[in-house]
């Protein structure tokens, strides 16, 4: 991999994460049966659309189809909306037919996903256009939700972001406690290196002291932690194209493209999967 290059979700690893996660989803929705649904005659057959009530980019259309198939594998979608497709409100997204127990039992579970996931690829979508005429990426972090790990970072992908490693076993992200446990920045990074020489190797650092160590040591990315405006323009030039350097901490809307114009390479925000409004949607039966 090179070390200007996230890394890419394997697809087993995505089918695997959207059969899990529908599965774990119908699992704690319908424990040991859906008793409303039960309400409905076996044989009624039913067609349903499902629109949304505001702006947005779709995402999570599969795991909606896995939550369909796991649930009656009668449910036929038709999707009217891709991933990644910006929609204004009001649109209608899919149109559901089959048995009217199975649409009312997946409805919650599938509409979770999908509002879930749409609203991060619509944040997504909303910041990476203030880095227009920019060199920088938007990059998401690991602070998602227990479980949507690969949801979430699918989706952030759809908004138009960046992935940033998968998790502790993609790539290197040397941090403070990390550096404090291995002696220094220079011991931690000789040390990846022989563990893992094909893996980036980024280094967390906090002062142009410890930037001139992660240099020395031969980091691919280098993260600015907390940098104020200033530090981050002196830590470009200063760097000189030696390494990626990644701006981390206090980013927000307001801020972010100040941000990307010192022209560091990467900005780094939690929030784009940890703060997450969901999407307002509805599905409703038809004639």
């Amino acid at each position: 991999m090179k070390c200007d290059e996230s890394p890419m979700i394997p697809a087993e690893m995505l089918d695997a994460a959207i059969q899990d996660n529908a599965r774990a989803a119908l699992t704690e929705d319908i424990g040991n049966g859906d008793i409303t649904a039960a309400l409905i005659p076996v044989a009624a057959m039913g067609k349903a659309r499902v629109i949304t009530r505001e702006p947005m980019v779709l995402a999570g259309s599969a795991w909606a189809n896995a939550v369909f198939a796991l649930t009656d594998s009668r449910i036929q979608a038709k999707w009217l909306v891709e991933d990644g497709q910006h929609v204004d409100a009001n649109t209608a997204l899919l149109l559901l037919e089959g048995p009217a127990r199975s649409l009312l039992t997946a409805e919650r579970a599938a509409l979770n996903f999908l509002q879930t996931l749409s609203g991060t690829a619509t944040v997504v979508r909303q910041l990476v256009s203030q880095l227009e005429g920019t060199s920088t990426r938007l990059l998401d972090t690991r602070k998602t939700l227990p479980g949507l790990r690969i949801a979430q970072k699918y989706a952030v992908a759809t908004g138009g972001g960046k992935n940033h490693r998968l998790g502790l076993f993609d790539a290197f992200l040397i941090k403070e406690n990390h550096i404090a446990a291995a002696g220094s920045i220079a011991a931690a990074v000789s040390t990846a290196r022989e563990i893992a020489p094909d893996k980036p190797v980024e280094v967390e650092v906090e002062s142009m002291q410890e930037l001139d160590q992660a240099l020395a040591a031969g980091a691919d990315i280098i993260m600015l932690d907390n940098f104020s405006m200033e530090a981050m323009q002196q830590a470009v030039i200063h760097t000189a194209k030696r390494a990626l350097l990644e701006a981390s901490g206090g980013i927000h809307a307001g801020n972010l493209r100040s941000i990307a114009m010192t022209g560091v390479d990467y900005i780094s925000m939690g929030a784009l999967t940890k703060d997450v409004k969901a999407i307002d949607l509805s599905m409703r039966f038809i004639d």
